[in-house]
């Protein structure tokens, strides 16, 4: 048991989450900047000039996607999936998420050994090569070890919106981001990335890397072979029902409002569910990296 020897866990967590809590401030200050500026640059371009199409209205929409692509180039589509090369566990071992197929039966948490019902691709480009990727479009990387002993046995690597089951509840894997052992991944050296997620006839949990890990929910539009899933079964039947509760946070100001119950928890602890697990989480990180780097 690796434990923060020394160190007052409470009065440390209250600076830790100051700390975030200010972090989070001044990039909700950085953002809002940035938007006043492209509503003023937009609003500059919208004004009537003597443009060369004769009635001088130009837009100033040039370059103005939508983000909201569902193949290659779309980014923030939600989808929750597994980076090429996860491994997962199936009747036969592990086995590399890009190459399972349908039929295949996985080791599930509530129902046995499982069939897998359809596997959706989401390949992804990098929008512009001389720019980093995205923020919604880049992996989290949980590292080994990150929930208890080798849980998961190697770095895992999974989109922001993939649920994680810890202590009888899903939780997106951006909602535990903590600096140390659960983190988002830059992924500078690729030019593309691509996700998988498994689908079973109902929502169920297995193993990626040995942790635990949402199925596909509800089969998305957003792959690329979803095709392949409407001539298999037909449209999606709405959403299905979840194997366990999901706990998230809705937005900045939810993250706000949890660092600041985490904070205050050591005189006043008001802290949900998943405010719990992501401390949790993050002191076992902590205690992980100084063990590491003990004399």
């Amino acid at each position: 048991m690796i434990e923060l020897h020394g160190v007052d866990l409470k009065a440390d967590r209250t600076r830790r989450n100051l700390a975030k809590m200010g972090a989070l401030l001044a990039s909700a200050a950085i953002a809002s900047l940035a938007s006043m500026n492209c509503r003023l640059a937009t609003a500059k371009g919208n004004g009537n000039g003597n443009g060369n199409n004769g009635n001088g209205n130009g837009n100033g929409n040039n370059g103005n996607g939508n983000g909201n692509g569902n193949g290659n180039n779309g980014h923030g589509n939600g989808n929750q999936c597994l980076l090429l090369g996860t491994t997962v566990a199936t009747a036969n071992g592990d086995r590399k998420v890009e190459d399972l197929a349908i039929g295949d039966y996985l080791r599930t948490m509530f129902g046995g050994m499982r069939p897998i019902q359809w596997i959706g691709r989401f390949p992804m480009d990098r929008p512009d090569p001389s720019r980093p990727w995205p923020k919604d479009m880049r992996p989290v990387r949980i590292a080994r070890s990150a929930f208890g002993p080798n849980i998961p046995r190697r770095d895992l690597y999974v989109s922001a919106g993939h649920g994680l089951f810890v202590d009888g509840v899903l939780a997106p894997a951006a909602s535990l981001i903590n600096g140390v052992t659960i983190t988002l991944c830059d992924a500078r050296e690729y030019e593309t990335l691509e996700y998988f997620h498994v689908k079973l006839e109902s929502h169920d949990v297995i193993y990626a890397e040995g942790a635990p890990v949402e199925t596909l929910h509800t089969a998305s539009k957003g792959a690329v072979n979803f095709d392949e899933y409407l001539r298999l079964y037909g449209p999606p039947e709405g959403e299905a029902i979840r194997c366990a509760p999901f706990v998230c946070y809705d937005g900045g100001r939810a993250e706000l409002r949890s660092r600041a119950r985490s904070a205050l928890s050591p005189w006043v602890d008001r802290r949900q569910r998943l405010d719990v697990i992501r401390d949790r989480l993050e002191e076992r990180g902590l205690a992980l990296s100084r063990h590491l780097t003990a004399p």
